[in-house]
């Protein structure tokens, strides 16, 4: 124990009369496991949330996209991934005759311009069915949601996020009731949505979206197509049968298999595949960053190996061994990379308290334990050779060298 504890002594005594130095070769395994554990809490939390948004859904909703997107649990990229066939009213018709389904909302969206009086705004519109408000869980805050008879009679009215409202009337509350144009055609507003968040970092700005009638909106959209149809199943245990019923109707009358029918656990794995893939990249990059600093470490210390040769000589004359000075500077290069890994880990957690309020980040704690281990391993490896350098100076040239 006192063994360690001289061992300790020493290296913080170096420390203190080497400040600068300490802290700038500190610094950049500081930078290296800051990196690696942040980039991996972005990651994380980014999975997480859209996790979230997807489990929010229910895993009893099969959702039938045009072309083939998903090969072998893995989304699909080219050519192969867009087109497809062209989804319209007939196919909605067809599919609510499949049995096991209690809702199928058809979905046609675009980016378009909001404006009342001066003020005008991007939105992403979304034109669909009264049953979309109940498949995504969306909830009324002031007014009402637009129903059937409402898509039947084409009727221009519109819900939004209350962050549109805010944008384009000033306030939430003076909002309802008013006219918005969409695209230069005037919508009444019928009702605000309560918040459900996003738009951080580009993701999608659930409170700045916009809900209309898909058949008020065929101005929008000539050829009466859409992007997607969303398929609320019975139940869980009913959603493979639905799917197979599903694919045999809308074969029945392309007679070609250009379409994708997928349910949530499918999108799921796959995003999560991706993520897999992207915090291995992630986690390279911070591996080279804790690489730099550990080369870093080991320059510093064959600099502080010269600097104290005559102390290694000294120390060496009073009785230390080959195996005291090897301990002595291998414990040092550890402590610097101790240092510089606790250092990291506490402006990691700084820095993710900050940003959480518009990213859904969050500090893993295998990620912590991984970076202090990684530090310590970066101070052995790279303080093992200017450490060895010194336990096997010569006691007398040591002692002579000036």
């Amino acid at each position: 124990m006192k063994y360690l504890t001289f061992i300790l002594k020493t290296a913080f005594e170096d420390f203190r009369r080497n400040k600068i130095r300490t802290f700038l070769t500190s610094l950049g395994i500081l930078i290296g496991v800051a990196s690696v554990v942040l980039l991996i809490s972005f990651g994380l939390g980014l999975k997480q949330y859209i996790k979230n948004q997807f489990e929010s859904l229910g895993t009893n909703l099969v959702i039938v996209l045009p072309g083939k997107i998903l090969s072998g649990g893995n989304f699909r990229g080219g050519s192969s991934a867009l087109g497809g066939v062209k989804f319209d009213e007939r196919d909605v018709a067809r599919l609510k005759k499949v049995s096991q389904v209690t809702y199928v909302v058809p979905i046609f969206s675009k980016s378009v311009s909001l404006s009342a009086g001066k003020k005008t705004e991007v939105s992403d519109l979304f034109a669909t069915t009264a049953d979309m408000f109940a498949i995504r869980n969306l909830t009324i805050d002031k007014g009402r949601l637009f129903k059937k008879t409402d898509v039947e009679k084409r009727t221009k009215v519109a819900v939004i996020g209350p962050k549109i409202a805010q944008k384009i009337f000033g306030s939430v509350g003076t909002a309802l009731g008013r006219t918005v144009q969409i695209e230069g055609q005037a919508f009444r507003v019928i009702g605000i949505l309560d918040s459900k968040g996003g738009g951080g970092f580009g993701g999608p700005d659930f409170d700045s979206f916009t809900y209309v009638p898909y058949k008020s909106a065929y101005s929008f959209n000539p050829d009466k197509n859409f992007i997607g149809i969303y398929i609320k199943v019975a139940n869980e245990k009913a959603v493979n049968v639905a799917k197979a019923r599903i694919s045999d109707s809308l074969l029945s009358r392309y007679g070609e298999d250009d379409f994708s029918v997928i349910e949530q656990t499918e999108i799921l794995n796959a995003v999560s595949s991706i993520f897999s893939v992207l915090n291995s990249i992630l986690v390279l990059i911070g591996a080279i960053s804790l690489i730099v600093g550990g080369i870093g470490i080991m320059n510093i210390m064959y600099v502080s190996v010269v600097e104290r040769t005559r102390e290694i000589g000294i120390r060496r004359a009073i009785g230390a061994t080959s195996r005291d000075i090897l301990a002595q500077f291998l414990a040092e290069s550890v402590l610097l990379s101790l240092v510089g890994g606790a250092s990291g880990v506490a402006l990691s957690f700084l820095i993710v308290l900050l940003i959480q309020k518009v990213f859904p980040a969050y500090i893993d704690l295998t990620s912590v334990l991984i970076a202090f281990g990684v530090s310590s391993l970066i101070g052995i490896i790279f303080g093992v050779f200017p450490a060895r350098k010194a336990a096997n100076l010569s006691p007398i040239d040591a002692i002579r060298y000036e």
